[in-house]
């Protein structure tokens, strides 16, 4: 079964996850009244639709290059992790619209302590399933998986907040507490679901490797220098898990064909034993020859 599909059980185990949070933090929302439990059921929420739509994206990812996608179905995976940081920001929101109301004209809240700990179960649960998928986000180098852990460790976190506001309320009597609390922990929502939109939007420019794998890149291509061969117009680029790298590489003219394609084969193979998947594009170039200078250089940010 191919990897993509078979990392579809995680998303399983995010929608099941999600499907137990809500209901606990609906119980704990009803029977307190707190805006801040609310705000978390809400977050909640969101995590069962965004735990769906990665199921979704993972198994179109799993398809193979066709006539109209010939590099694949990869980048389908930054339309996840953009949804995921749209609706952490819409979450903030919500909390905000939420908790508001509950500032101006505070209310007081009952059966505190029965709340607290329905809400810490589902907050556990959370926390578990948001490890098991980080370890198999950077197990597999998935980028859904990834996003759709930071979400549940948003929500985790958001659930510490207002968890500890709930408590300090039933503890101090100060009602105000409730959604000052949810405030706070909506700014920080906000924040890391701009951060997701960056990392999609970055995704969907075609933003180059990280400079460490670029670094690889450039430490292979410079060990054939002592055999007369060159190189510029590097390229790299990621789709998801798929890495890209295209290369111009100038290679002493009177060389023969066999010789100059024996070592663009040693190259590439090289490349894919030091950065797993990848897809590779060597154009062969004299270097004696002026034209093989005459492409544009690039920069690494290009």
């Amino acid at each position: 079964m191919p990897d993509r599909q078979r990392l579809a059980r995680y998303a399983w185990l995010s929608i099941g996850t999600a499907v137990f949070t809500i209901t606990l933090k609906l119980a704990a929302w009803y029977i307190t009244d707190s805006v801040g439990l609310l705000s978390d059921a809400l977050e909640s929420g969101i995590n069962l639709i965004t735990a769906v739509v990665a199921l979704i994206i993972l198994n179109v990812a799993a398809r193979p290059p066709d006539e109209e996608h010939t590099f694949g179905h990869t980048k389908a995976e930054y339309f996840s992790i953009g949804l995921e940081g749209g609706m952490i920001l819409l979450a903030g929101i919500m909390i905000i619209i939420a908790a508001i109301p509950r500032l101006i004209s505070p209310i007081p809240l009952a059966e505190v302590s029965i709340g607290l700990a329905v809400s810490v179960v589902a907050s556990l649960a959370n926390l578990g399933t948001a490890l098991v998928l980080r370890r198999a986000g950077q197990k597999h180098n998935s980028i859904t998986l990834t996003g759709e852990s930071k979400h549940l460790l948003t929500d985790v976190w958001t659930s510490v907040g207002v968890i500890l506001g709930v408590a300090l309320v039933g503890f101090t009597g100060w009602t105000r507490l409730d959604p000052i609390i949810a405030l706070l922990v909506a700014v920080n929502i906000l924040y890391t679901g701009w951060r997701l939109l960056t990392e999609a939007a970055n995704g969907l420019m075609d933003t180059s490797l990280p400079a460490e794998e670029i670094t690889k890149v450039e430490a292979i291509l410079n060990k054939y220098a002592g055999q007369g061969v060159e190189y510029h117009a590097l390229r790299t680029r990621q789709s998801g898990v798929q890495r890209f790298v295209s290369v111009h590489v100038q290679m002493p003219g009177d060389w023969s064909l066999q010789r100059a394609h024996t070592l663009s084969e040693e190259i590439e193979r090289n490349l894919r034993q030091a950065m797993m998947p990848v897809s590779i594009i060597i154009h062969l170039e004299p270097i004696e020859d002026p034209v093989s200078y005459a492409d544009i250089p690039l920069n690494r940010e290009d």
